[in-house]
């Protein structure tokens, strides 16, 4: 009887706690061998060339070369399955645009870490690198016709067509196309999605500039509508006003945001 080859893990990230988080959860499999730890872009293309490890789990954020700018030194047809870490969603967006396995975003929970694990030794085991590595060939060359999953393919939209949501250890990705409007809530923002609601770990302000002026409308400083949905325009006593979306959905306009809403709208009066 043999024993299965251990999957071999490389771990790239320039915070040294960072490094030592991801080696204590690995520890904890027999079956996982961590073959290195590097500190920085530069050692990572090194380690990935000489190593050829199975898996990386790969810092976004570093000095010299970030994860993104290491993906395309080692070339894509090389890259083992890989796993970015970043502290922010909007990296995170970006690892799926290249076609990344997943993404972990600190301060992760070791189910999350666990789940992002078992899904990197599965691929591993079923050989479907070769897949993920022709995605993120695919997005590199910037040809979009040979990415076989719309995760992967690459846009030549300058806004945003997908947000990465996480919650309780799961990721979702929200279509932009599904989105019908988005509201502040606190330093982060809500997505309603038909009779769903996510919330990401982005400010109303950093959506407003990402999400296509033509098809969205900031109507108060906590929201954010999709102009085709707006059924209604209610104007109130006092000088207040309201849209009422198809869904029945009311939503209150500023003062300051009524008139240039009104011309979207095509009201006159």
């Amino acid at each position: 009887m043999t024993t299965a080859r251990p999957l071999r893990v490389l771990i790239v990230d320039d915070e040294l706690l960072g490094r030592e988080r991801v080696a204590s959860l690995l520890r904890e499999h027999p079956d996982v061998e961590i073959v290195g730890a590097v500190g920085d872009g530069n050692a990572a293309v090194d380690a990935i060339r000489k190593l050829e490890p199975d898996v990386v789990f790969l810092d976004y954020e570093m000095p010299g070369r970030n994860g993104f700018d290491v993906v395309r030194e080692v070339g894509a047809e090389r890259m083992p399955v890989t796993v970015f870490i970043t502290a922010h969603d909007e990296h995170a967006l970006r690892a799926f645009e290249v076609s990344a396995l997943d993404y972990l975003v600190k301060p992760f929970d070791d189910e999350r870490f666990e789940q992002t694990l078992k899904r990197a030794r599965r691929v591993v085991e079923l050989n479907q690198v070769d897949r993920l590595r022709g995605q993120l060939l695919a997005v590199l060359q910037g040809d979009p016709n040979t990415a076989p999953d719309s995760r992967s393919v690459p846009s030549t939209s300058p806004y945003l067509e997908r947000i990465a949501v996480e919650s309780k250890g799961k990721v979702r990705v929200v279509p932009v196309s599904q989105i019908d409007y988005i509201l502040a809530s606190g330093v982060y923002a809500e997505l309603y999605v038909a009779d769903r609601r996510f919330i990401v770990r982005e400010s109303l302000n950093t959506l407003e500039q990402r999400l296509d002026p033509r098809v969205f409308m900031r109507i108060h400083r906590s929201a954010i509508v999709r102009l085709e949905l707006v059924d209604l325009f209610l104007r109130g006593e006092g000088g207040d006003y309201e849209v009422q979306l198809k869904n029945g959905t009311r939503l209150r306009v500023s003062r300051t945001r009524r008139e240039a809403l009104e011309q979207r709208l095509g009201v006159t009066d």
